[in-house]
Order: C-alpha cells, then sequence, then structure tokens
C-alpha cells in the first residue's frame, strides 16, 4: 500500500471528466491514509502532467471528491486527502455492521447452494497461518468475503449504500487487519458465518456477521486513539 498518490498517464478516448474523477478516486483508495508519514497533499499541475491532461478535468475532478468526502479543499492552501476522525470511523463500522448483518439474513433466503459454495470457497482460501503470515493479501481476500455477502443478499440498494461505505474504510480495515492477530480471528469467524449461511440460520447468521464487524468497531476504538489529534492537526 502506497503512502502517496500514484496516477498513470490515461487515454483520451472516453468521457473524460467522469474518468478522471474514477481514475483519482482509485489512487486515493490505494493510498495509506493513516500513516503517519502519508503525503496527502495533492498537486493539481503535477497530477494533470502524470496523466498527461490539462489541468481543467482534474480540477472537477477534485472538486466531485470534495462533495464525497475523499478530499479538501482549503483555499490558498491546496488540496488534500481526507482522514476520516475517529467518530466518524466508529459511526461508518456500525452502519455497515446493520447493513451486512441485514443482508445475511437476506443470503439464508436468497442464495442458492452454488452461491454459498462460491462463498466458502471464498472464506476458506486462507488458514489462519497463511493469514498471519500474508496480510496483505489475505486483507484483500477478507474484503472479497464481505463484499460477496452483500452480493448474495442480491438486495442492490444494501449493496450500494455499503459500497459507498466501504470505500470511506478500506484504508482502515487494510490496516486494521495487520494489527493485533486480527487475521487469525477474522478466519476463524468466516467459518462460523458460512456454517450458519449454509444450515439457513437468518437468526444466527445476522448476529455472527454483526458481532465480527463489531470486532473490529471494538479494536479501533481501543488502539486508533491517535486519529483523534491527526484529525485535529489536519484541520488545523
Amino acid at each position: 500500500m502506497s503512502n502517496r498518490v500514484m496516477l498513470k498517464p490515461v487515454a483520451m478516448n472516453f468521457t473524460l471528466k467522469d474518468h478522471i474523477h474514477e481514475v483519482l478516486r482509485k489512487a486515493i483508495l490505494e493510498m495509506n491514509i493513516y500513516d503517519e508519514n502519508a503525503d496527502l497533499r495533492l498537486d493539481e499541475r503535477q497530477m494533470a502532467e502524470q496523466l498527461g491532461i490539462s489541468r481543467t478535468p482534474v480540477r472537477e475532478a477534485l472538486a466531485k471528491l470534495e462533495q464525497e468526502g475523499f478530499v479538501e479543499i482549503r483555499p490558498r492552501k491546496g488540496v488534500f486527502v481526507r482522514r476520516k476522525s475517529l467518530t466518524e470511523i466508529l459511526e461508518m463500522i456500525v452502519v455497515w455492521a446493520a447493513l451486512e448483518g441485514m443482508a445475511a439474513r437476506l443470503v439464508t433466503e436468497q442464495a442458492s447452494d452454488d452461491d454459498l459454495a462460491s462463498l466458502r470457497e471464498l472464506g476458506t482460501q486462507y488458514s489462519m497461518s497463511a493469514a498471519s503470515a500474508y496480510i496483505a493479501e489475505y486483507s484483500e481476500a477478507n474484503i472479497d468475503f464481505h463484499q460477496h455477502i452483500l452480493e448474495l443478499s442480491k438486495c442492490s440498494l444494501i449493496s450500494s449504500v455499503a459500497a459507498g461505505l466501504f470505500d470511506h474504510m478500506y484504508a482502515v480495515r487494510r490496516r486494521a487487519m495487520g494489527e493485533g492477530g486480527r487475521a487469525n480471528r477474522s478466519v476463524v469467524d468466516h467459518m462460523a458465518i458460512i456454517e450458519a449461511l449454509e444450515a439457513r440460520d437468518a437468526d444466527l447468521a445476522a448476529r455472527l456477521v454483526r458481532e465480527h464487524t463489531m470486532k473490529l468497531h471494538d479494536h479501533v476504538h481501543r488502539t486508533w486513539i491517535e486519529l483523534e489529534s491527526i484529525a485535529e492537526n489536519q484541520s488545523g
């Protein structure tokens, strides 16, 4: 995971405004924005040069990213990737837990046996030892697992709302996975969730998914107090 934004030149045969927005959004998501050495300042001129385009579509994309909460445009200071405060992160995790818990309940009703087999395949790719040994890879597999639960709910509104939250939690989840042995516990939790879904036990599946996500909430609340000072320094 990089701690600064990295961009590649783009072609010109598409709707440029929307494409540049997506390119910048993806680049921001790939940043390790909670690293204390992360370079959060975005140089509009430099980004335009990297992309091989004029500054106008970059400026338009940044304005949209500010509306979406990914960046902050400070008059006379520049554009900065926006870190979420501890309070914001904890609130997003609570909402995510509620959404995915409901999704799990729907999975027990809507998913086919083949759907659940695909979820089991995702959830059993890594043993506990492998998850700990390959944190970055397991973090991505963990993300895929949870996104698949949302997809199998077959509720497009839950999936779309959760996707918006997920983008803002992406860097949080990847950082937290490498802390405090969470990878090992995640593997165990996933197996219990899979078994509850396969048993079509809606109450148990929803509860296990909620509890699993709230473990992330408790971990962040306990260990990320420094985010409060980070947010204060950023806004100062």
